[in-house]
């Protein structure tokens, strides 16, 4: 495991939200296959290529480590998915998969609103930097009785743009006042990574998405096993 030791000071946390505060494949395994079904009319040979396409196995439920759904936006993910379906734009789509995605149950990585309490606690400033789009991810954290502990959060369609850019990170410092130097970025993908250094922050990989360490690694300036592992990192 690719632990070094922690930057002081820090003040400031931004989270991806799916693989990162969620687990991403106990969250999305099962969901997605439904969704992939229902959407396709039960037409096995579309059924199949919107998998494909998506890079999701049916079989095992489980979504490919290069899927376009574990980094990209929710726009770019339906733009994809588009030819497949019956629709005859992306915003169709977009406006019927949120609500659809406003109602997955979300697997925590760790009980969230404990982690969050001690984080606040130790005065940090708290934010979501998500490729989701902003209803489904505060509908989310709202489920999980957590929104209230961020100062910050954005979706892909919130007016920051989306990851790997660093739109969202550069809004978080301008909204709690950090500077780069002072804030992690901490997520699940390499996407989350590119982003939080194209901003200048300390980047955080934690291992409850899909990618692996050897994936992560490269990129981050530590990758823990999950979110839970970050105060006793950073000598909360």
């Amino acid at each position: 495991m690719n632990i070094k030791p922690s930057p002081s000071p820090i003040r400031g946390i931004v989270f991806d939200k799916d693989g990162t505060l969620f687990n991403f494949t106990a969250t999305w395994g099962n969901w997605a296959a439904d969704v992939i079904a229902t959407e396709t009319l039960g037409m096995s040979d579309r059924r199949d290529a919107l998998a494909e396409v998506l890079g999701f196995d049916l079989e095992t439920r489980q979504f490919h480590p290069s899927s376009i759904v574990i980094a990209s936006t929710a726009h770019e993910i339906a733009e994809v998915a588009l030819p497949y379906l019956d629709d005859t734009s992306v915003d169709t789509v977009l406006v019927r998969w949120n609500e659809l995605a406003i109602h997955a149950p979300q697997v925590e990585a760790v009980p969230l609103k404990g982690f969050l309490a001690g984080l606040k606690a130790a005065g940090l400033k708290l934010g979501v930097a998500t490729n989701d789009s902003e209803a489904p991810a505060r509908a989310h954290l709202q489920a999980a009785g957590v929104d209230e502990a961020f100062d910050f959060i954005a979706g892909s369609d919130s007016g920051f743009g989306g990851k790997p850019n660093k739109g969202q990170l550069t809004a978080f410092c301008a909204a709690t006042g950090l500077s780069p130097e002072e804030c992690l970025m901490v997520g699940d993908s390499t996407h989350d990574l590119h982003a939080g250094r194209a901003a200048g922050m300390t980047c955080v990989a934690v291992l409850t998405g899909i990618a692996t360490e050897d994936d992560l690694a490269g990129l981050a300036d530590v990758v823990l096993p999950s979110i839970g592992d970050i105060p006793n990192w950073l000598g909360l």
